[in-house]
């Protein structure tokens, strides 16, 4: 266990540094531990408890993606979200099934099963591919909302598929697999449902002390699972999402903590199963599969998934741009790596010919279409024009003059930068200065909905108003990561004891040296003060700049790559040679006298 726990962590990071998507770290290392090194076998080490394990896993990870859909964001796509798991999932189970018979010489009954597990897709994949290609809001919700409700449609539809084979594939048998089909959706609609009102009461109404909040929901959602499978067997998944779903989108019920906490096991889950599950592939029927299976790959790529999108968005506002990167991306991941283990199995009871290569086909789509999507996606999406900016712009809290002194700066090195204020005079002036600019509160419902973040990656809090400031860097940690909010020290935790002061975990990033608050950067901003830039070089170095310039308050530098580094106080700020420093100096600072090429220079921001 500590071995699987150990690589989940050791694969993540890699996933991070190189910004790739972690299953291709996840699924190489569960094959290296397993059949490579033969230092992991799943069925030895877990026994009997491997696939419900796995199947509860699942569950859990299901519920986390489901609690992040609004149905808010399907206003002009709902219709193509409705297609792409009904017809484009028929469509890519019809072409599948053909050419798993033609191609790789299935028999009808893997070749349905196969198809069937195949049509989903999941946010397993879907989610970590999405922050790398950082697709328009448009294919962004599509695809996350596909992914998540064909989840479980897909579960039901191999569970029916199973159904029929079983029973004879005669009309009798249709017949059952139908009565089989309504009936898992029905017991996992209706306990879903019921299951999310129930939590989101006891949330609204504070039935439950906050500490049990997280500890309640996984409780819940582990019973509401199990009782769904109690009651009809592969229904848990379908009410698990349902729940997840309308938990999400219950009034006043605030799930933020509560995703938070499901983020994290989220990931601890994805990376083991990934890790067990590969590890149990066979790589000597992944081999035997050969070229077949490459065509199959490119069918499912080229044809399938195309013509499921063709069908699905026919009437639809998408542009052919929006449809032609909503084909191309559709990575399998754990979901169809679980129900390929577990059917596989349970065909083999069967006794079934050929249930074996369920496992390795899957693995094969799975490893195709993610690292061929991973590497692809991305150049595709800007080609296409619909991959949103780089997130390197600057949600400003506050308009005041130095706030924006410092967005002109940042503006003219070409950063984006948006100020939010509730003070009209502030807004009006930034907007005569050619500043963007919102009028309303930050942390506001209102803000939520009409507040433009695309291409924004960092915070600045620099109201005057510092329990704003904290609230802003509260509410925007995990939009922009706690490591891009940044906030001015406000004058009352200069002046004030320990026990009067906020903690320095709520208020992100301080910013700048001892001794500058609002109240004194806004006032030399009002005596004169002016934003300059100075390039630091190795016959003008950092220090000579703060020998020459003592009064001068260093802000912040852009170094050789690029790269913007903030004066913080929790780490040593020191301005390297080729670094280019904005600071707020005097008017009559002195500058450098030799301006060559190799010397330091100030000029105006």
């Amino acid at each position: 266990m500590s071995m699987i726990v150990f690589s989940s962590i050791i694969c993540q990071w890699l996933a991070w540094k190189s910004k790739l998507p972690p299953i291709l770290f996840l699924l190489l290392c569960g094959i290296l531990l397993g059949p490579v090194l033969g230092l992991l076998e799943p069925t030895s080490l877990f026994g009997n408890l491997l696939f419900p394990g796995v199947s509860l896993a699942v569950a859990i990870i299901l519920f986390e993606g489901s609690l992040t859909l609004q149905f808010r964001e399907l206003h002009g796509i709902q219709s193509v979200v409705q297609y792409m798991v009904t017809i484009g999932a028929l469509v890519h189970f019809i072409v599948v099934s053909v050419a798993s018979v033609l191609i790789l010489d299935l028999s009808w009954k893997i070749a349905f099963v196969f198809s069937a597990i195949t049509v989903v897709t999941g946010p397993t994949v879907i989610v970590p591919l999405l922050r790398t290609v950082r697709p328009n809001a448009k294919i962004s919700n599509v695809l996350r909302w596909e992914g998540i409700v064909i989840d479980p449609l897909g579960a039901l539809l191999v569970v029916m598929v199973y159904e029929f084979m079983v029973s004879g594939g005669q009309s009798d048998a249709m017949n059952h697999s139908l009565l089989v089909f309504l009936k898992l959706i029905a017991v996992g609609g209706i306990l879903g449902a019921a299951g999310g009102y129930i939590l989101g009461v006891l949330l609204r109404r504070h039935w439950l002390p906050e500490y049990l909040h997280n500890l309640a929901t996984l409780g819940w959602v582990v019973s509401i699972f199990s009782l769904s499978n109690h009651i009809e067997h592969e229904s848990g998944l379908l009410a698990v999402t349902i729940m997840g779903i309308w938990l999400a989108n219950m009034p006043r019920v605030r799930v933020e903590e509560i995703l938070n906490f499901k983020e994290n096991l989220s990931i601890m889950f994805i990376s083991a199963l990934f890790i067990v599950l590969a590890a149990r592939v066979n790589l000597t029927e992944l081999a035997a599969l050969s070229w077949p299976i490459i065509v199959v790959l490119l069918v499912i790529q080229f044809i399938s998934r195309p013509l499921g999108v063709f069908f699905s968005t026919f009437n639809s506002t998408l542009n052919w741009k929006d449809k032609a990167l909503l084909a191309w991306i559709a990575p399998r991941g754990i979901v169809a790596a679980a129900i390929s283990a577990l059917f596989s199995i349970k065909l083999e009871e069967q006794g079934v010919e050929n249930a074996e290569m369920l496992v390795p086909l899957t693995f094969s789509v799975i490893i195709g279409t993610v690292v061929w999507q991973s590497f692809t996606a991305r150049p595709l999406a800007r080609w296409l024009g619909v991959a949103e900016p780089e997130p390197r712009g600057f949600l400003i809290v506050g308009a005041n003059s130095f706030a924006r002194k410092l967005a002109k700066s940042l503006q003219e090195w070409n950063y984006r930068t948006l100020l939010v204020d509730t003070n009209w005079e502030y807004i009006r002036a930034a907007r005569m200065e050619g500043l963007e600019t919102f009028y309303g509160n930050p942390i506001s419902a209102y803000a939520d909905r009409k507040l433009d973040l695309v291409g924004i990656g960092y915070l600045l809090a620099l109201s005057p108003q510092r329990d704003l400031n904290v609230l802003a860097t509260w509410k925007y940690r995990h939009e922009f990561g706690r490591e891009n909010i940044f906030s001015l020290q406000a004058l009352e935790d200069v002046n004030s004891s320990e026990k009067h002061q906020v903690s320095d975990e709520q208020k992100g990033q301080m910013l700048f040296g001892e001794g500058a608050t609002y109240t004194s950067l806004v006032r030399m901003i009002n005596t004169d003060y002016q934003m300059k830039v100075t390039r630091i070089t190795e016959n003008f170095k950092y220090s000579d700049f703060l020998n020459l310039n003592p009064d001068a308050v260093p802000l912040l530098a852009m170094n050789e790559q690029g790269k913007l580094v903030f004066v913080v106080r929790s780490k040593e700020f020191i301005a390297q040679p080729g670094w280019s420093l904005l600071s707020l100096t005097t008017p009559n600072a002195p500058k450098e006298k030799d301006t060559s090429k190799d010397s330091g220079g100030t000029s105006n921001a």
